[in-house]
């Protein structure tokens, strides 16, 4: 196995504030990173070697990338494919484009996770309003509509309650986004908890897991993390082992986040996969021996995987649009670890930064060995 040594450059397609932290893990491992990204003085930028102001289409502009690169990865899914399988044959993408293709696509990812044995909520694939009518007859209501692609945080989906028409419904799911060629319909889940596992896996197929955390969204928006999850240690274990599983089955050299759902009887369902680093991980850069934007790094690296066990439990909230104001206190107090993204404008939702509070561990350190 030939491995990248430090020294190297990075490439990181995306130039968000997952580039951002991975830039900063790779600079303290000796690496340089080079963002290719369309935004101006994006958070990632601030502190990588270089960046290549360009649309993820332009070809041209990627061949040049390539040539400055010894490796490539990506920080978010919402790249069209066909580039990134191009930038693939010139230098190496880890994850690797056929792993991108799944996970940027709702339908090929859930047909994925059934295909090898699963479980996800009941779903149907829609392209239209008469099979929208379909679907909602055999997944039933209420029910979540999403897009197959291009969606997130909540954006490009909504509940579809009883009573709804659905050519009404089609025609306007997804205000602000072009209509879709495709999208799913899933029944709605009545769960306890939403949980997600991080998984590493490296070049020589070794894997390395966080522990099963437990994630509170407000208006479809991931604003605070509890690691570990308040679940039986057993459902945790059985989450992390599902991780495992799917990060095998789709070959991924990187990271991976699996997101849960948790039912009153523990019954877990998967909801979506991330390949790349994840807000829900952001925790471990405090709380773990080896934070998973320093996995990332090793895994494309094809370094040894670090050690992924936390020495403190954790709490992370997101600071999300004028909740950024609050810097000067949370810096008054000397329990909290905060982290800022260099983003200029807080906008109603945004991701402007987190802050990570470390709890002594007192729970399952015995059952881990």
């Amino acid at each position: 196995m030939n491995s990248i040594p430090p020294g190297s450059t990075i490439g990181i397609l995306g130039g968000g504030q997952l580039g951002r932290m991975t830039a900063l893990a790779a600079a303290a491992m000796g690496y340089r990173c080079h963002i290719f990204c369309p935004e101006k003085d994006a958070p990632a930028s601030q502190v990588a070697d270089a960046t290549t102001l360009a649309d993820y289409q332009d070809r041209d502009a990627l061949v040049r990338f390539a040539g400055q690169v010894q490796v490539v990865t990506y920080e978010f899914e919402n790249i069209p494919h066909a580039p990134v399988a191009e930038l693939d044959r010139l230098v190496p993408v880890r994850p690797s484009p056929g792993v991108l293709q799944i996970c940027q696509d709702r339908v090929r990812e859930k047909e994925f996770l059934n295909g090898i044995g699963i479980p996800t909520a009941p779903w149907r694939r829609v392209i239209d309003a008469p099979t929208l009518d379909a679907a909602l007859h055999e997944v039933g209501v209420p029910a979540v509509l999403k897009t197959a692609r291009l969606g997130y945080d909540g954006k490009g989906q909504v509940t579809v309650r009883a009573g709804a028409q659905s050519a009404a419904l089609w025609a306007s799911f997804a205000p602000g986004m072009p209509p879709p060629a495709e999208a799913v319909l899933e029944r709605f889940v009545q769960f306890e908890r939403e949980c997600s596992v991080i998984v590493a896996r490296g070049l020589d197929g070794k894997h390395a897991n966080y522990v099963t955390v437990e994630n509170r969204h407000e208006h479809h928006i991931l604003a605070q993390t509890i690691a570990p999850a308040r679940i039986p240690f057993a459902t945790a274990r059985r989450a992390e082992g599902m991780a495992r599983h799917i990060a095998e089955k789709l070959g991924v050299v990187g990271v991976l986040a699996v997101e849960m759902f948790v039912g009153q009887d523990g019954e877990l369902m998967v909801n979506e996969l991330a390949p790349r680093p994840h807000n829900s991980g952001h925790w471990t850069i405090d709380a773990c021996i080896t934070s998973q934007f320093e996995q990332v790094v090793r895994a494309i690296c094809g370094l040894p995987l670090g050690n992924s066990r936390r020495h403190s439990d954790a709490i992370m909230d997101n600071l999300l649009g004028d909740a950024i104001e609050r810097w000067p206190e949370l810096l008054k107090d000397p329990d909290a670890k905060l982290h800022l993204y260099g983003k200029a404008e807080a906008k109603a939702g945004r991701k402007m930064g987190h802050v990570t509070r470390l709890i002594p561990r007192k729970d399952e350190i015995a059952n881990e060995k």
